[in-house]
């Protein structure tokens, strides 16, 4: 007999035959059989697929969960929303800024999440306003006072008010909390970025350096680290005689509420 004859006549086992199932097949599928009945069949077919099945679920969900937690996170429809833990540990929120209340407040509607307001409806009655938006106070500045309460308007507070509506109005801010005042507002530092290069922007430190503010300085104010660059830009605004400096009789909103 040749050699030919003798490896052809020699059995092939099933395993010689067979290439072995990898770890993922192993893990992710099951053979079906088609022998027998229907409900041979059909087990056949359940067993199958509850490997891929529950892996999924026991994978996806954490990670689902892990997710939202540390990419989507926690919304906060008002100020008196942000837990005290927050203000503490200067947590960082972003969101749309929706409506300009005063010459340094503003009203935000927080987007905790890439993408998560694409698709909702943004605020804009009174009452959705004041039930969905956190009303936030510019941190460390003091802006001319508009007309209320029988009090005139003080020099300056239209343009004020208009410099800080042009920065932000309808723009997506980064807002670093600080603390919340005695009107519940979340007193925050507020950086933009707006074209054409896109460069992050303090709103407070810009009102103060083009004169439409000046520092605060009543007790419990708060200027997280930018004390320094806030008195830098305030010096040079009363050199040039910017925006509230230009008059020699420049009265301070907290001296002009208190008339």
């Amino acid at each position: 007999m040749s050699g030919h004859q003798e490896r052809s006549n020699k059995e092939i086992t099933p395993s010689q035959g067979k290439t072995k199932p990898s770890w993922l097949r192993h893990v992710f599928a099951r053979d079906v059989h088609c022998e027998g009945d229907e409900d041979n069949f059909a087990d056949s077919v359940v067993l199958a697929l509850w490997r891929p099945v529950g892996l999924g679920l026991v994978v996806g969900v954490p990670l689902c969960f892990a997710f939202y937690k540390c990419v989507v996170g926690k919304r906060y429809p008002t100020a008196a929303h942000i837990p005290p833990e927050a203000f503490t540990r200067h947590q960082v929120i972003r969101g749309k800024a929706i409506s300009v209340g005063d010459s340094d407040n503003f009203r935000l509607y927080h987007t905790p999440g890439f993408g998560w307001g694409s698709w909702r409806k943004i605020p804009t009655t009174r009452k959705e306003l004041a039930n969905q938006t956190i009303m936030i106070r510019l941190a460390g500045v003091d802006a001319p006072e508009g007309a209320h309460f029988g009090m005139p308007a003080q020099p300056f507070s239209s343009e004020s008010k208009q410099f800080l509506t042009k920065m932000v109005l309808g723009h997506h801010v980064k807002v670093e909390l600080l603390k919340r005042d005695h009107y519940g507002r979340a007193v925050a530092m507020v950086n933009v970025r707006k074209p054409p290069f896109f460069w992050s922007k303090n709103v407070s430190v810009e009102m103060v350096r083009s004169g439409f503010a000046s520092i605060y300085d009543a007790q419990g104010a708060e200027y997280g680290d930018l004390l320094k660059t806030l008195e830098k830009a305030q010096e040079k605004a009363k050199h040039r005689r910017m925006g509230i400096w230009s008059s020699k009789t420049h009265v301070s909103p907290g001296e002009h509420k208190a008339k």
